[in-house]
């Protein structure tokens, strides 16, 4: 029997499986920044307010002077927002920011409503900026849609690596080996230890090898390759950008190629629920989405309370969080 059920090419955004709703990986090469952390290059040409596909190296996405995803709504689902390089500047309609990086993640509830903006300032000024994040959307189950919206940061020195061989495995969510990640949002399909949600970043040395063990209970595992060269798992090779959607009641060893690779695994039990999706929001029937809209059409969820939809934080701010009670936290 192989431990490897599917594999699809990857695609943007990625494919998951149940409880998750998709993953973005965005990997840009910014220039070098200006004063007001614009980037220091030509915007000529560019479709700013909707400037995907990296030319050049690098887009601007929904920024039109920074780069970035200006104020936008959110309601019934979770985000998880890993970043391996770069900083993103987080503010919210609960009065809530934070600025985070290098190593930090920032896991968000959006739960009955929420508006934020994550945009990329350009910090460096005498070197290029760049950025290598992912975020996760992380379903939650129809009890759990209209609570408080709610974030924290998983800061990076917070976060445990495990080291074993020629690999090394970064525990977003979830444990292994003993060690155990931060605790997630409280509300968090996650924060059940019985619905066994991992998010694990792995990085394998070249012609090193990796077993991810197998797990009681059922769940729906999927290992995202999308940096190296190639890699065999149970005598058949795979090439780098694919989703290999994996039965983890068996064990499945990487053996990887000629180059360092690197790999994102999500899993969990499924929430089994059904799902209706509009945009930024997440429900379980088109009804509940229309009257999510309604919602956000009239309430704005609490409105915005930042100058611009595109707001970013001082430039000599250093990492911080500021939480809607008025905590401020710093790593």
């Amino acid at each position: 029997m192989t431990s490897v059920l599917r594999v699809k090419n990857l695609s943007f955004p990625w494919q998951t499986q149940d409880p998750f709703l998709f993953c973005v990986f965005h990997k840009d090469d910014y220039p070098e920044g200006n004063e007001d952390m614009t980037p220091k290059a030509s915007l000529a040409g560019r479709n700013l307010g909707n400037d995907f596909g990296n030319p050049s190296g690098w887009s601007m996405y929904h920024g039109k002077s920074v780069p970035g995803f200006p104020a936008h709504p959110h309601r019934g689902f979770e985000t998880v927002t890993a970043v391996q390089k770069g900083i993103i500047d987080h503010s919210d309609s609960l009065g809530a920011a934070g600025r985070f990086g290098n190593g930090d993640v920032q896991w968000m509830t959006a739960g009955k409503g929420v508006q934020h903006s994550e945009m990329f300032p350009m910090l460096n000024q005498d070197k290029e900026n760049h950025t290598d994040f992912f975020q996760i959307w992380l379903n939650l189950p129809a009890k759990n849609k209209f609570v408080e919206p709610h974030f924290s940061m998983l800061w990076n020195k917070s976060i445990p690596v495990v080291i074993e061989g020629a690999a090394s495995v970064r525990l977003i969510a979830g444990e292994y080996k003993g060690e155990q990640a931060p605790p997630p949002a409280p509300n968090s399909w996650a924060a059940d230890k019985a619905n066994n949600v991992q998010i694990w970043t792995i990085n394998i040395d070249a012609n090193g090898s990796f077993t991810i063990p197998a797990v009681d209970g059922t769940v729906n595992r999927s290992l995202y390759f999308f940096e190296g060269d190639e890699i065999n798992i149970e005598g058949k090779k795979y090439g780098i950008n694919k989703a290999l959607e994996l039965d983890g009641s068996q064990s499945t060893l990487i053996e990887n190629g000629s180059k360092s690779g690197r790999f994102l695994m999500l899993q969990g039990k499924p929430i089994g629920e059904p799902v209706a999706q509009y945009g930024p929001f997440v429900m379980n029937s088109q009804q509940e989405i229309m009257a999510a809209m309604d919602d956000y059409r009239k309430t704005e969820f609490g409105g915005w309370p930042w100058d611009t939809i595109d707001h970013v934080h001082p430039r000599e701010k250093g990492k911080f969080a500021l939480y809607p009670d008025g905590k401020l936290e710093t790593p």
